[in-house]
């Protein structure tokens, strides 16, 4: 990897080495304090396709899942859609290797906590992401789900239902944070990624691109959301290789 552009102090000489991966992408210090700061991880082709056949993973690249696990390491809890949980067959976090020490010295969990948002509770709760998880899976949902199947989903899996219709995304950040998750990251899809920059939530975008054309007819990273603004993001990290690019973009700082 090569390092075009880096934060400050952030510099590194050995890309290829997770502690070097772990100070690029160090979460900032509100964190520390009870404040979250919410992080999107995604990936893009050339023509801003989220996908390829369906998958992110055809996207993807060694050095892209390299950074996909420092990015999951570092985090308390990885929110995700239920829409791409089942598309992306997720299962639990595992414990990431070479991280135990800064998790408990952080008052972390062993493994990050899997929170999947969901409205109708359309889930497979025998599927190993709530059979198996180190860390007890989280599901988000609505006030008003059916009661059948939120008694079905408490069985395995701990629950947040906030807002009635549709997830409150803001009362459900709000919620995690109570829970001391202050390092959120999420991975999507692109539905649920919209739903949170439309809420102005989102502190940070990590973006890989692959230098793909795919074409089709896969959606952008950020999809059907009806955003009240355009919204500046500021670039302060850039890796390259093999012709992938890493970027990070954070919200620019309130004046």
């Amino acid at each position: 990897m090569q390092q075009l552009i880096s934060p400050p102090g952030a510099a590194f000489e050995d890309p290829e080495s997770s502690e070097a991966l772990a100070a690029v992408y160090a979460y900032p210090g509100q964190v520390n304090h009870g404040r979250p700061w919410l992080r999107a991880n995604m990936v893009a082709g050339l023509d801003g396709g989220a996908r390829l056949d369906g998958l992110s993973e055809g996207l993807s690249s060694p050095a892209d899942k390299r950074i996909f696990g420092v990015l999951r390491a570092l985090s308390d809890v990885v929110l995700v859609g239920a829409e791409t949980v089942r598309a992306e067959g997720y299962g639990p976090a595992g414990a990431p290797a070479g991280f135990a020490a800064a998790r408990r010295a952080a008052g972390q969990a062993p493994a990050p906590v899997i929170a999947v948002v969901s409205r109708s509770l359309g889930l497979d709760l025998a599927a190993p992401l709530f059979t198996e998880p180190l860390v007890r899976t989280v599901v988000v949902t609505t006030e008003d789900a059916p009661a059948r199947s939120l008694d079905a989903v408490a069985e395995v899996a701990d629950v947040i239902a906030v807002g009635r219709g549709s997830v409150d995304l803001r009362a459900a950040v709000a919620a995690l944070a109570d829970r001391g998750w202050t390092r959120l990251l999420t991975e999507g899809g692109p539905r649920l990624l919209g739903q949170l920059a439309a809420a102005d939530l989102l502190d940070e975008l990590c973006l890989s691109l692959a230098p793909l054309i795919t074409g089709g007819d896969a959606p952008r990273i950020i999809h059907d959301a009806e955003m009240p603004d355009v919204r500046r993001m500021r670039l302060v990290s850039l890796i390259e290789q093999k012709g992938f690019l890493f970027t990070r973009y954070l919200r620019p700082p309130t004046p």
